[in-house]
């Protein structure tokens, strides 16, 4: 496609049209069926120094803390670690100010169970099974029992409270956590059925209200480095920091993403973002936003376009 009219989907004209939309970047394209079967174009490049502290952290059973710059690939490194080494799909608990580390274990919809009780009173019905109320969070479902460990990806830790990584600390030692609402049930109810945080609707059962993993899970924590962590939750993980990728990395991203093919024609685009890119400034995935439109025809050279999309990450919008 040449670098055209053809190219400006939108022209504000007010004219109404029916127009054909492109194919989308591959790390925006959906699978369209059920939840959680998004179709993930991944690929992911590491050095072999990053690498080995993976490693050393899977050995250790120990958390995986990534820091780095926004867009080093802090959050794709644990779809890469689950990928690689088959561990099914990653369970992600994004933190933000409000995050609390029971939400991550188990949520306990009490009023649902409350109203389901009573409009099977009125029908002469057995009372609901409490099971089907309680529902594992990230975390909790990653410390079911199994014969290989689930990825967890504890998203921007550094945005939570001051005291959530502390929280973490005792779970992460045990390995284990208690639900009380099951662990005071009698007996007979010792072994309930729950839902997890698979997308699929699964059930594990619980037993006696404790759920303690057989494998650790490969945690993986990013921070964007807005805040310190205490001493006791730093000692207890492993640290990984991305470094910026340099212009040979920057070329092997892009042709990883978009084929080889890519490369042809867009060193200015690499240059500019080079020239721009100041620590934490500008991201990987805005460049390969810029490449992706020069080779879909767009031209960048449009006056402002370029700006917008390699936009500078900091600062007042």
């Amino acid at each position: 496609m040449t670098q055209n009219d053809g190219w400006r989907l939108f022209r504000g004209d007010r004219t109404p049209r029916e127009v054909e939309f492109p194919e989308a970047p591959p790390w925006r394209q959906f699978a369209g069926g059920a939840p959680g079967t998004r179709v993930r174009h991944r690929p992911y490049l590491i050095g072999r120094t990053e690498a080995d502290v993976v490693s050393a952290a899977l050995h250790l059973r120990r958390p995986l803390l990534v820091t780095g710059h926004p867009g080093t690939g802090k959050s794709s490194l644990a779809h890469a670690v689950a990928h690689e080494l088959s561990l099914g799909p990653v369970l992600q608990w994004p933190v933000n100010s409000r995050s609390v580390l029971k939400d991550a274990l188990y949520g306990y919809d009490a009023i649902g169970r409350l109203r389901e009780t009573h409009l099977r009173q009125e029908h002469g019905s057995p009372e609901p099974d409490i099971g089907t109320f309680v529902r594992l969070g990230p975390l909790g479902t990653a410390l079911v029992p199994g014969r290989r460990p689930r990825v967890l990806l504890v998203d921007e830790l550094d945005k939570g409270d001051v005291d959530l990584p502390n929280d973490l600390l005792t779970v992460f030692e045990e390995g284990e956590f208690e639900i009380p609402e099951l662990s005071r049930l009698p007996e007979a109810q010792s072994e309930v059925p729950v839902l997890t945080h698979d997308p699929d609707g699964g059930r594990v059962t619980v037993h006696r209200g404790v759920v303690r993993c057989r494998e650790f899970p490969v945690v993986v924590i990013t921070s964007n480095g807005e805040r310190d962590f205490p001493p006791a939750f730093l000692r207890r993980c492993v640290r990984l920091d991305l470094p910026d990728p340099d212009e040979e990395r920057l070329r092997d991203i892009v042709a990883a993403h978009l084929g080889d093919g890519a490369l042809d024609g867009v060193d200015d685009l690499l240059h500019a973002f080079l020239n721009r890119r100041a620590p934490g400034e500008l991201a990987t995935d805005q460049l390969l936003n810029a490449v992706f439109l020069r080779k879909g025809g767009v031209n960048l050279n449009a006056e402002g376009l370029l700006d917008a999309v390699l936009h500078r990450l900091g600062g007042s919008v």
